[in-house]
Formats: C-alpha cells, sequence, structure tokens
C-alpha cells in the first residue's frame, strides 16, 4: 500500500531536483539531531527537578542504549519499506514529543521521556544517511556526506544559539526551550514531507543490480543478510575504526567545555569560544575536504592525513595541560586545529564506508548505516560512563591520553578499508570500486 506522503520517483532525479532532496535529508538530520539536544539546559532541569549530575548522567546513559538499539532496527526497515516511508512519520513523532519533555516533572518521568525519544529519533536519524546515499553519485558523495554531517554538528550551535536569545526573555524557565524544539521541529517536518522523495522500489531494484554488475558481478538474487557484510574484513575494520575515532569527537562534543574550564580555569564564554573554533573548522573541512576528495576519487589518503593531525594536535593539547597557565589565542589555535584534522578524516570516512557497503551489497546500506548510528550511540554511552570515573581518579589529561590512544589505534586500521591509496590515471573508472581487493575468507 503506498501512502499519500510517499513520493516515489520512477526516474533518477538529476540537477536541481536531486540537490534539493538532498538537502531536504540534510535538513532532516539538522533537525533530528537537534530534537535530542538538551545540553543547553541540564543546569536548569537538573535543579527544577531536584536531581543530581550523577543520576541525570544515568538517564542520558539508559536514553544513548535504546537509542543505539532503535537506530539499528531503523536502518534495516529504511531497506525494507523505504527511506521515507520511515521517516517523514517519525520526525512528526518525534517533535510532538518534544513537547511531551516540557511535561517532566521527575526523574523517573525524565526517564522514560527521554528513552521514548532517543527511540523514535533513532530511527530517524537511521533514515537520513542511506537518503544521502541513494542520491549522491561516487562522484559527489564525500561532499554530499560532509554535508550530512552538518546536522549532528550543527545541531551543537542552533540549541545553544536559540537557548541564548531566548532563555533570558522567558525568566531561564528550561521548559520553554522544549516548546520551541517542538514548534521547529513540526514545522521543518511539514516542509520536509512536502519536498522530500524516495526511489520507487523498482527504480532502486534496478540501480542496484547495475551498481553490483559494475563493482563486482556478484548474483544479487541472494537474500539480503546482514552477515553478508561482515563476512568481509574491511566492514570489520570500519566498525573497530570508527568505534575508537568517536571516543575523542564524542568527548569534545559531549564535555568540551567542561575539560577547557576545568583545566585551564576558563570561563564559560571563553570555552565556548574555544569550541567554536573547533566547530567551525570542523565544519568547513567536512566540505572543503570531502569535495576535493570526490575530485579526485581518493578517501583513504584524506582519512589517514586527517587523523594524523588530529593525533598530533590532541599530544599537544595533553601537553599544554601540563603547563601552569595558557593563553587564549594559543587554546583557540589548537581547538581550530584539532578540528580541521577530525574534519579532513570524518566525511572522506563517511563516503569509504557507503562505497564499501556498496560494494558488497548495495541493498544493505540502510542496514550499514543503522550499524555505525548504533555505534556512535554505544561509544556515547561509554564515554558518559568511564569518563567521570577516569577525570575523577588522573584528570583531564589522562582521558585525553586514551582518546590519543584510540586515535593511534585507527591510524593502521585504515589500511584494511578498501580503496587506492593515490589515483590510478590508467584506470579512473575503477578507482572507487576496488571490489577484487577485499573478499570474504581467503581474499588474495
Amino acid at each position: 500500500m503506498k501512502l499519500s506522503y510517499v513520493r516515489e520517483l520512477s526516474e533518477y532525479p538529476t540537477g536541481s531536483r536531486r540537490v534539493r532532496i538532498l538537502s531536504m535529508a540534510v535538513l532532516a538530520s539538522l533537525i533530528g539531531s537537534y530534537e535530542g539536544q538538551i545540553a543547553p539546559v541540564v543546569p536548569l532541569l537538573t535543579r527544577d527537578l531536584g536531581i543530581s549530575l550523577v543520576t541525570y548522567g544515568a538517564v542520558s546513559a539508559v536514553a544513548l542504549t535504546v537509542g543505539a538499539v532503535a537506530a539499528a532496527v531503523g536502518g534495516r526497515l529504511t531497506d525494507r519499506w523505504g527511506r521515507v516511508r520511515v521517516l517523514v512519520p517519525l520526525m512528526l513523532l518525534t517533535a510532538v514529543l518534544c513537547y511531551g519533555m516540557a511535561l517532566v516533572d521527575s526523574a523517573a518521568e525524565l526517564l522514560v521521556a527521554r528513552a521514548v525519544l532517543a527511540i523514535v529519533d533513532g530511527m530517524v536519524m537511521a533514515a537520513t544517511a542511506p537518503l544521502v546515499r541513494d542520491f549522491s553519485p561516487r562522484t559527489g558523495r564525500a561532499q554530499a556526506f560532509g554535508f550530512w554531517t552538518w546536522g549532528p554538528v550543527g545541531a551543537n550551535f542552533l540549541a545553544a544559539a536559540i537557548a541564548g536569545l531566548t532563555l533570558p526573555l522567558l525568566d531561564d524557565q528550561w521548559r520553554s526551550q522544549f516548546v520551541i524544539m517542538g514548534t521547529i521541529s513540526l514545522v521543518v517536518s511539514a516542509v520536509i514531507a512536502c519536498n522530500i522523495a524516495d526511489l520507487a522500489p523498482a527504480l532502486r531494484a534496478r540501480i542496484q543490480r547495475t551498481e553490483h554488475a559494475s563493482l563486482s558481478g556478484a548474483d544479487t538474487a541472494r537474500p539480503v543478510r546482514m552477515r553478508t557484510l561482515f563476512g568481509h574484513r574491511a566492514m570489520w575494520a570500519h566498525v573497530v575504526g570508527i568505534s575508537v575515532w568517536l571516543v575523542l569527537y564524542l568527548t569534545l562534543s559531549l564535555f568540551g567545555q567542561s575539560m577547557l574550564s576545568d583545566t585551564f580555569g576558563l570561563d564559560a564564554a571563553s570555552a565556548s569560544a574555544v569550541m567554536s573554533g573547533f566547530w567551525v573548522l570542523n565544519l568547513g573541512t567536512l566540505v572543503v575536504v570531502g569535495r576535493l576528495s570526490d575530485r579526485l576519487q581518493l578517501r583513504k589518503p584524506f582519512i589517514a592525513a586527517g587523523t594524523a593531525v588530529a593525533v598530533v594536535m590532541t599530544g599537544y593539547l595533553v601537553v599544554l595541560m601540563g603547563e601552569p597557565s595558557i593563553a587564549l589565542p594559543r587554546l583557540l589555535v589548537t581547538g581550530a586545529l584539532l578540528g580541521a584534522g577530525m574534519g579532513t578524516a570524518y566525511a572522506p570516512w563517511m563516503a569509504a564506508f557507503s562505497e564499501n557497503t556498496e560494494d558488497i551489497d548495495p541493498r544493505l546500506q540502510g542496514s550499514a548505516w543503522g550499524v555505525y548510528n548504533f555505534l556512535a550511540r554505544a561509544v556515547a554511552v561509554a564515554v558518559a560512563v568511564l569518563m567521570p570515573r577516569v577525570v575523577a581518579v588522573g584528570g583531564w589529561s589522562v582521558w585525553l591520553v586514551v582518546c590519543l590512544a584510540c586515535l593511534a589505534v585507527f591510524l593502521p586500521v585504515t589500511a584494511l578499508f578498501r580503496g587506492p591509496w593515490r589515483r590510478r590515471p590508467d584506470l579512473p573508472h575503477r578507482a572507487t570500486s576496488p571490489a577484487a581487493q577485499d573478499r570474504p575468507r581467503g581474499e588474495r
């Protein structure tokens, strides 16, 4: 049965129509991430409800855990039912659940509200990345995923900016932020529902058959199974690699300002300025390097180079933590370069992950991104649980050494990803299709 809000395309879109659909997927990523933002009002919320940060941390860990499971399930549903069929109603439901957050009056109610919101939001986010993949050919995929990443990153700015502008006008009422969040989400969800589209099953199947024939010549008549992906070492490398890489990213995303304030004695404004430098350079390099990666049709060199810069800058930040006093400009430059290194690595990694999945079985894109969303939330839970304990014993410098070690593990794992290290001018059409490089069990 075809639902009225599901517009299915029988011909692959080009030009401005494809750009519009891609922009809707990116906007869905932004709103989906924004709906989960609570950091700007945590001090007000915990004080009003009379709960400690330890209790709030436990609530967050539970919400992240159920959200991780929901993301994995949502990825499978998008492959089976279609991206838009899953995305649109769940986005509208998430907006309504934001209003429910404004009615919370106890820790138990907060736990239920955050868990339900995390489940629905996790499934929403699992649908956006496959949409980006569906409407972005390989020649522009790294740049497209760079824009998609603006959603999670941009949500930090959006939530903080709206809270900063409206809380003083609304007597610091934290409930007001969820009313604003729900209203914005409802309006934007309606805009997305009116402009987004999905590939018709017949068109997607035809594209998948064409991709598979050109990439590996494999038989697509076989059943679609998750174990197909993980019979290949490249996918295990991606899973292990991104899990450790995300430790630093999530630490800075969730606790960056706290780390800077505790370690360097910065006030809230100065700590936010340093983190702003990190995010601005991160956002910029996501798109610029993504475009360059697409033009050269290379992924692994950018992933490795960006991670190497992040390793150096993280090590330098550890050194700075041992000095008695640090000038703010020095921290600003350090944070900006760290953000640039991580942005350089991330967009090409997303393109490589999508393409490596495509090489194995293009029918499993949604499932693969569901696994990624599960991992991102699972690592966030681990950071939320382990980081405070490590910092309490050894300080922030010890935790940053842990992050540094994780980045160091990621670097050699990069070599196991599919794809060339340099351009092959003689074989440009095979630059992103190294299907023969990695075969399950007994490859090469």
